[in-house]
């Protein structure tokens, strides 16, 4: 069984995303730990891109402070091991496919495996192109998460179906960040991927506020935060895991409710 699905077996997941290394890396494994510590049920690690094209200012703001940095995928993958320590939750890497081509895509997905990684997800890998990635996926026993934007329509189904770990759907057209409100029709989205597979799936993009959350969860399976938890950390900098801690526990509270 897929160690992700341990998100979705207490209800409703919380599915936090922090970029790593801003800013720096000594505060974001604090973060992380403190994001677990109050109900976060699963965390994207975001390693930094120098093109992330699925972000908006707020996530492409952290990837440059964290590139300026001196963060490289070495030292991520040492964090998580620092990590794994502490931190049981499913963890899964959030990147684009360059960065996995140019460290070696066995080598990447191979220490994935060995410091506990549990899934992979490329915004940027077109559906018809996964294969390459998938193969070495499946060999490592690390999930390759798929992606179900609202432009997927006809293709939801065959996505679906051969989804591992959880789906992501992507909740507005256009790049993360925080929205007042999301318009697109998410529930036949959700009933579309029901049909295909009882794998679960989580809605991201644009979810800021614990009403967001509670009415994404109440319509899938669970809510995926990064924007918002990217500007906490960019308002209070190091001293930020305390903040990031009490904004990830109302938020889980609230899609209890």
């Amino acid at each position: 069984m897929s160690n992700i699905k341990r998100a979705f077996e207490n209800g409703k997941a919380f599915i936090a995303f922090i970029t790593c290394g801003d800013p720096d890396l000594e505060t974001t494994k604090k973060t992380v730990i403190e994001m677990a510590a109050n109900g976060a049920d699963l965390i994207e690690l975001g390693i930094p891109f120098s093109d992330p094209t699925a972000e908006g200012p707020v996530i492409q703001g952290a990837n440059l402070r964290a590139l300026t940095g001196g963060v490289t995928t070495d030292k991520i993958f040492d964090m998580v091991r620092e990590l794994r320590k502490e931190v049981s939750i499913p963890m899964v890497f959030m990147t684009y496919a360059n960065v996995v081509y140019s460290y070696d895509a066995d080598k990447f997905i191979k220490t994935c495996n060995e410091i506990g990684i549990d899934g992979l997800i490329l915004p940027d890998l077109p559906f018809e192109e996964k294969e390459e990635f998938e193969d070495i996926c499946n060999k490592y026993d690390v999930d390759l998460v798929s992606l179900i934007a609202p432009t997927s329509e006809n293709r939801i189904a065959m996505i679906a179906k051969e989804a591992k770990g959880f789906i992501y759907v992507v909740s507005s057209l256009g790049v993360t960040g925080t929205r007042k409100e999301i318009t697109t029709d998410l529930d036949s989205i959700v009933a579309a991927i029901r049909k295909s597979t009882d794998i679960p799936c989580a809605i991201g993009f644009g979810i800021s506020t614990p009403k967001q959350a509670k009415k994404m969860a109440d319509i899938s399976d669970g809510a995926i935060v990064g924007s918002a938890i990217i500007k906490i950390i960019e308002k209070y900098g190091r001293d930020c895991p305390r903040y990031v801690g009490e904004y990830v526990r109302s938020m889980k509270d609230a899609m209890k409710q």
